[in-house]
């Protein structure tokens, strides 16, 4: 993909995950931000099985990160047509084509239920979204759409009904790629026919055993109920320490950041002040050494003195950049630090993005970067303020001995015309 396309995913990567994370109803619990990722994972998967050109990946990927978004007006029915337009909109806001807008809004109007795609891009388009059909997380999922089924019909849905409408739904579902229809579709056959194994048994019950059942289902429920509880509590908990990590991340950032400023502010005022002293030495008094030799040692101490503090000023605020560049083996290694600008900026923009996409899906490594970060920090803090100490030092013991030198100068003459009248 070129780099336009990538900057127009990333963007609308931003603003989809804005809108599923501050404006989607917390009783939605299927259709939210990771089902959005997991299609957009599927379809990135698809496509590369399917060796789309970069204009149709791009298209069915952009479209992958749209065609839930309409669940943000708060309605399942009809959510398709909100999130085209939501789509239309950033399409025309960004200056995009007519052919990607009716590639885009084609996959989008696609995954209507039932199904009918008439392109290849849409084809992928449908399979990614029900890509949980035929994977290992069918079950999880089901239990998720079954609870915001709940939330939509407004009643609770027995278990035997929800197997039903489970049955009707997989026996009428089909896939429509060739990765779909060979990899997904027997998987998709299994939980169907474990469904209905699971509805025939339960209609094969006597009453009492069924009673039975039903007490089993509660205990379980009460079971689940009470692990959804510690999982919570649990979530709450590395949420916490999650919010407490990012506040001393920032925190040492900031103070960083100030330290680099005041180590900077006093090296200009040094370099400044020593160049000025300069100035004046040089318009001043070096055309007195002609007629006055006593001078030389002085002023040969203060210019030393000044340019010794202007260079280890210097020092101290002279930038260091690194070669600019990782390979996949540093970001598998976990070598390479990505927030510092120092380790990327001759890399192309796709590489970076993909790098940056692995740090960020991988907490350990995101964690060891900042910590890296924080160090390196550290120590190249430490080098600015040793060289400004050594700069403050030369200064202040150097003008010390100039003063000294200077009036051991004029006192050399006056004792010169002292012993000749004598």
């Amino acid at each position: 993909m070129s780099e336009n396309q990538i900057t127009l995913l990333q963007e609308a990567r931003t603003l989809v995950t804005d809108l599923l994370t501050n404006k989607l109803s917390k009783s939605i619990r299927f259709h939210t931000l990771q089902h959005t990722q997991e299609v957009v994972a599927a379809c990135e998967k698809l496509a590369e099985y399917h060796q789309l050109s970069d204009d149709d990946r791009f298209a069915v990927v952009l479209a992958a990160w749209f065609h839930d978004t309409g669940y943000t007006s708060g309605v399942a029915k009809d959510h398709e047509s909100r999130s085209i337009e939501i789509a239309t909109e950033f399409l025309t806001v960004h200056d995009a084509s007519e052919e990607l807008k009716n590639k885009v809004l084609g996959c989008i109007n696609a995954t209507r239920i039932p199904q009918s795609p008439t392109t290849t891009i849409e084809r992928i388009m449908c399979d990614a979204d029900l890509f949980h059909l035929g994977n290992d997380d069918f079950k999880e999922k089901n239990i998720l759409l079954r609870e915001e089924f709940k939330e939509f019909s407004g009643r609770e849905i027995p278990k035997k009904e929800w197997r039903k409408i489970n049955i009707r739904f997989l026996e009428g579902h089909k896939y429509h790629t060739v990765y779909g229809k060979e990899k997904l579709q027997p998987v998709k056959e299994l939980h169907l026919s474990e469904i209905k194994q699971k509805d025939k048994k339960n209609d094969d019950m006597k009453p009492e055993k069924k009673d039975k059942e039903k007490q089993k289902d509660k205990d379980k429920i009460a079971e689940a109920a009470k692990d959804a509880a510690e999982a919570k509590k649990k979530k709450e908990k590395e949420s916490q320490s999650e919010r407490g990590m990012a506040t001393v991340f920032r925190i040492m950032a900031q103070n960083h950041s100030a330290l680099s400023q005041m180590a900077d502010s006093k090296a200009n005022i040094l370099i400044s002040v020593n160049s000025i002293i300069l100035s004046i030495i040089i318009s001043a008094l070096f055309p007195r050494l002609q007629t006055d030799p006593t001078l030389q040692i002085p002023i040969a101490v203060i210019v030393i003195v000044c340019v010794s503090s202007i260079v280890f000023g210097i020092l101290a605020t002279r930038p260091n950049v690194s070669g600019g560049t990782f390979t996949r083996e540093d970001i598998a290694a976990k070598r390479t630090n990505l927030l510092f600008f120092g380790n990327f900026h001759n890399m192309s923009l796709p590489d970076y993005d993909w790098g940056m996409t692995e740090m960020l899906n991988d907490k350990y490594y995101m964690n060891s970067s900042m910590i890296k970060d924080n160090y390196f920090l550290g120590v190249v803090l430490a080098k600015k303020y040793r060289y400004l100490r050594i700069a403050y030092n030369v200064f202040m013991y150097g003008l010390i001995l100039s003063m000294i030198a200077f009036a051991v100068a004029y006192m050399i003459p006056n004792a010169t015309e002292v012993y000749t009248a004598g």
